[in-house]
């Protein structure tokens, strides 16, 4: 393919951040974190000057369109991180931990959306949706450390957690939450199609990345050849709730079962009050930012309705066993919800990135 497609010469350096302007490179460009990246850098207008799409040898080449200008997806190379003032790593963990300590070097802050930095020193596993939710100041840092955004279903968990017990005490939380097979990328989610097709043929199932059927079935543990294993996602999951809850928050009890669906996360969460459950008043505390209220059978959460939505759809029920019950449905979009807390942690760390000097 040939292209008469040329970039516009850019301004110098010092301008640029003098002006405000920040040059930026997504490692994974081509996976569906990277691409959701892209939009939501679009979306919320993010002070771009230069966006590098790279990623590996699958995506090489292949267009994609950037702040409506459409660009080709590089190669990873060292030379790509130079004078780069943010990084997102979208692709899987093995190519974050190769290729990260190089973009930190170049002079980029580090975003990192696959969780290999999470244990990592200096490293702070992140959403802002949390921290505005606690009141949390922005300190600036000149060299922050890697900025791990944490997993959307921990962030889904906290905000209604957090949001239900200003109304009322919580004495205890269930959830079960229904994983989808685009938190394993574009191959989870061509092997959950081919299963689907295969079991309809009666041909053999793929089970090269759940090692176990997941069309038609829902499961609560992968095959044994499954990487990473159900149980460990489920352990992430927690730990990262942890991390972006104050330290006394309450812990929920948690099932992540999964799903035979492509896209978006689903919640059952039930909880238990120290008083008889309000729901009126319940409703009212978790209603805001980021958070819509389903009113009627056409509104009901599902994947469906929130695919593309940055607001996590709820809807709540009084538990007609338990006075001191309620119960929450809630869906949410897995791949918006980590980019937008993604894009925010770099706008935040833009507050301390040296202006009119190259760093």
């Amino acid at each position: 393919m040939t292209s008469n497609f040329k970039p516009a010469p850019a301004p110098h350096l010092d301008a640029v951040r003098g002006g405000n302007f920040y040059r930026l490179a997504i490692v994974g460009a081509g996976t569906l974190k990277g691409k959701e990246v892209a939009d939501v850098l679009n979306d919320r207008n993010f002070p771009s000057l230069d966006v590098k799409l790279l990623d590996d040898d699958e995506a090489l080449g292949k267009l994609e369109a950037v702040g409506g200008e459409v660009t080709f997806i590089q190669n990873v190379r060292t030379e790509q991180f130079q004078n780069t003032d943010f990084t997102f790593f979208a692709a899987d963990a093995e190519s974050t931990r190769k290729n990260w300590k190089t973009a930190r070097n170049g002079g980029s802050a580090i975003i990192d959306l696959s969780a290999a930095l999470e244990d990592e020193p200096g490293a702070t596993v992140r959403s802002p949706w949390i921290e505005r939710q606690l009141g949390q100041p922005l300190i600036p840092e000149l060299q922050p450390g890697p900025a791990v955004v944490a997993h959307p279903a921990a962030v889904v968990l906290a905000l209604l957690l957090l949001r239900v017990q200003r109304a009322a005490k919580i004495v205890r939380a269930v959830a079960t939450v229904f994983e989808p097979a685009s938190e394993h990328g574009q191959k989870g989610m061509d092997e959950l199609h081919e299963q689907t097709v295969n079991l309809l043929s009666f041909q053999q199932l793929p089970k090269n990345v759940f090692d176990t059927q997941v069309a038609f079935n829902m499961v609560a543990r992968y095959g044994e050849h499954s990487v990473p294993a159900l149980a460990t996602v489920q352990s992430r999951i927690l730990k990262h709730y942890q991390r972006i809850t104050a330290k006394d928050a309450l812990l929920p009890s948690l099932l992540l079962v999964q799903a035979p669906i492509f896209h978006g996360h689903a919640f059952a969460v039930h909880l238990e009050l120290s008083e008889a459950a309000d729901v009126k008043n319940i409703s009212r505390a978790l209603a805001g930012e980021h958070v819509n209220l389903a009113h009627g059978a056409e509104e009901a959460p599902s994947n469906v309705n929130a695919a593309g939505q940055s607001d996590i759809q709820v809807s709540i029920a009084a538990d007609t066993s338990q006075p001191n019950g309620v119960w929450l449905w809630a869906s949410s979009d897995n791949l918006r919800i980590a980019a937008a807390n993604a894009v925010e942690c770099a706008e935040a760390m833009a507050a301390s990135r040296p202006r009119g000097k190259i760093q």
